[in-house]
C-alpha cells in the first residue's frame, strides 16, 4: 500500500473508533439516566457471557482467576475497536454502508438489553441513542476526508476533536451520575447489624488453635477484602436494601414475601462456612472461609409450606443468575443460611449486599446466589437453573480436597528441616486426616490444627525431616469422615476438581 494511500485508510480508521467511542458513551449516558444493565458495553458483556461455551468460561476462570471480567472487558474494548475502525474504513468507500453499519452494531446491542432479565421496557434507548450519535459522528469525520486537500485535512482534525470531546463528555457525565445514583453503598454503611440468637460454632480460643503460625499461610478467616468472587454479573448489582424483596413462592401452601427490615429483625443465626467454587483447579484458591449472619432458610420454607414431590428450589439473583439448590439442603440441620452479613460487616456488595445464599456442603453454582431476589419450590424434572444446561453436574456436592500452602511450588528450601503447611476441607463430613507424600516414599501424617466444624476448612502442618540436595515431588492428601479423597485426576467440569496437590521444591 502506497503512503499517499495508508494515509486516508488511517484517518478513516481514526474516524471509526472515534465514532465507536461517542457510540458506547453516549449509550452509557443514556443507560445510566433510564436503564443501567441496558447501557451498550454492559448488555453486550453479559451476554457474550450467557452465550460463551463452557469451556471457555473454564479457561477464563483457571487462567484469570477473579480477574476474568477485567480481561472479558479489555478484550471487548480490542474487538470493539478493530470492529469500530473496520467500518470507519468501509464509511470511507462507501459512506451509508458505514452509517448502517453503525445502527446494526446498535441494533445488536439493543436486542442484547431486551434478551437481559434485569433491564426494564425501555432497555433498547441506550444502544437506539448511541448509535444515532455515533452515525452522525462518523458522517460528520468522514465528510471532510472526501477531499485530499489540507482544508479537508484541518476540517477533519477539529472536527475529530470536537467528537473526541462529545464522548469525553458523555463519558464523564455517564461516570458522574453513576456515582450519584449508586448510593447503595452508603445504605449499607448505615445498615447495623442485630446480634444474633444463635452464637457461632467456635470461641476466640478456638479459632486461636485453628490458624497454622506458619509464614505465608493464608488467614483462617478469610478477610472480606480478600474472599474469591466468581460469579456471571459484570457490573456488581446496585440493590437498595430499603427496595430489597424475596418472594417465596411455587409448590408451597402460601406465597412468602419478605422485606430486609423483616429479615434483620427475625431470630437470626451466626456461623462459619467455607465457600468453595466449582472451577477451583487442585491447588487452587477460590475457596474462602467467613462467618455469616442470617435467617435460617428452613424457617423460611417452612412458614411457606413446602409441598408433598418437591426437591429442588430455584433461586434467582436480582440479575437473572439463578441456582438449583437439593431441597434437603436448605431443610436439614445445616446452617443453610439467607446471609445478611459477612464477618461482623454487612454484606459487600459484590458478595450480595444486601442479601445472599450461603449453603454447607454444596458448590457455590448450586447454592451461593448472590443479591438473591426470589426462591421457587420446584423439582430439579421441572426446573434448570443457569449453569445446568451448560453441562454442569445438577447437584454440586463439594468434593473432599487439601492443598499445600506453604512453600509454594517451585521455591528453594534449605537441606535438613523443611516445614509444610496447608489447608484441606470436606464441608458436611469435616476433615479427619492429612497425610504428606515426599517423592515416591510413604504416606506420613501430617499435624491437624484445632477443627471449628465440619462446615469450615481446617490447617494443616508437617515437618519434613533429612530433605536431602536436589529437586523433590511433594504431595498431600485428606481424609473426611468417610474416606481418602481420590486420587483420580479430573477436572473442574463437571462436577467439581479431583486429585492430589503436588508441588515441586529445590533442596539446596
Amino acid at each position: 500500500m502506497s503512503h499517499a494511500h495508508a494515509r486516508p485508510t488511517r484517518r478513516h480508521a481514526l474516524a471509526g473508533v472515534l465514532a465507536g467511542g461517542t457510540f458506547f458513551a453516549v449509550g452509557w449516558l443514556v443507560g445510566i439516566l433510564t436503564d443501567p444493565p441496558a447501557a451498550p458495553h454492559r448488555a453486550l458483556g453479559a451476554t457474550v457471557v450467557d452465550l460463551s461455551p463452557t469451556w471457555l468460561k473454564d479457561f477464563a476462570i483457571e487462567t484469570f482467576g477473579t480477574a476474568d471480567k477485567l480481561v472479558l472487558f479489555l478484550a471487548i474494548a480490542v474487538v470493539a475497536t478493530a470492529l469500530a475502525a473496520g467500518i470507519g474504513v468501509l464509511a470511507g468507500r462507501r459512506p451509508v454502508a458505514g452509517m448502517l453499519a453503525v445502527l446494526v452494531l446498535g441494533g445488536v446491542c439493543a436486542v442484547a438489553a431486551l434478551g437481559r432479565p434485569d433491564t426494564a421496557d425501555l432497555a433498547v434507548l441506550p444502544a437506539l441513542a448511541g448509535s444515532l450519535v455515533g452515525a452522525l459522528s462518523l458522517a460528520v469525520l468522514t465528510r471532510p476526508l472526501a477531499t485530499a486537500s489540507d482544508d479537508g485535512r484541518r476540517r477533519f482534525l477539529g472536527t475529530a476533536l470536537g467528537v473526541s470531546a462529545t464522548a469525553a463528555v458523555a463519558a464523564t457525565a455517564g461516570a458522574v451520575l453513576g456515582r450519584t445514583r449508586a448510593s447503595v453503598e452508603g445504605a449499607r454503611e448505615s445498615v447495623t447489624l442485630p446480634e444474633p440468637s444463635q452464637v457461632p460454632d467456635a470461641a476466640e480460643s478456638d479459632l486461636a488453635g485453628a490458624q497454622v503460625e506458619l509464614e505465608g499461610m493464608p488467614e483462617y478467616v478469610t478477610d472480606n477484602a480478600d474472599f474469591y468472587r466468581i460469579d456471571t454479573a459484570l457490573s456488581v448489582p446496585q440493590i437498595d436494601p430499603a427496595e430489597w424483596e424475596l418472594r417465596i413462592h411455587g409448590l408451597v401452601d402460601q406465597e412468602v414475601r419478605l422485606t430486609f427490615d423483616e429479615l434483620t429483625d427475625a431470630a437470626l443465626t451466626e456461623a462459619m462456612v467455607t465457600l468453595t467454587c466449582v472451577s477451583n483447579p487442585i491447588g487452587g484458591d477460590l475457596v474462602g472461609n467467613a462467618t455469616w449472619l442470617g435467617l435460617p432458610i428452613r424457617d423460611l420454607l417452612a412458614r411457606a409450606g413446602v409441598q408433598e414431590g418437591a426437591d429442588m428450589v430455584l433461586s434467582t439473583s436480582a440479575d437473572g443468575w439463578t441456582a438449583g439448590t437439593p431441597l434437603e439442603a436448605l431443610t436439614d440441620d445445616r446452617h443453610a443460611l439467607l446471609a445478611i452479613g459477612m464477618n461482623g460487616q454487612p454484606l459487600p456488595t459484590e458478595h450480595g449486599f444486601p442479601v445472599r445464599m450461603v449453603v454447607p456442603g454444596l458448590y457455590g453454582y448450586v447454592s451461593a446466589t448472590k443479591w438473591v431476589t426470589e426462591m421457587k419450590v420446584t423439582t430439579f424434572a421441572e426446573d434448570v437453573a443457569y449453569w445446568t444446561p451448560r453441562g454442569w453436574s445438577e447437584r454440586g456436592p463439594i468434593r473432599t480436597a487439601s492443598r499445600i500452602d506453604v512453600p509454594r511450588s517451585g521455591a528453594s528450601v534449605p537441606a535438613g528441616q523443611v516445614r509444610l503447611g496447608g489447608t484441606a476441607w470436606a464441608q458436611q463430613r469435616g476433615i479427619t486426616r492429612v497425610q504428606v507424600q515426599i517423592d515416591d516414599g510413604p504416606w506420613e501424617d501430617a499435624e491437624l490444627a484445632a477443627g471449628v466444624s465440619i462446615d469450615t476448612w481446617r490447617q494443616w502442618s508437617f515437618t519434613w525431616t533429612g530433605a536431602t540436595s536436589g529437586r523433590h515431588a511433594v504431595r498431600c492428601r485428606a481424609w473426611d469422615d468417610e474416606e481418602v479423597q481420590t486420587a483420580e485426576t479430573a477436572a473442574p467440569a463437571p462436577s467439581g476438581a479431583t486429585g492430589y496437590h503436588v508441588i515441586s521444591l529445590e533442596v539446596d
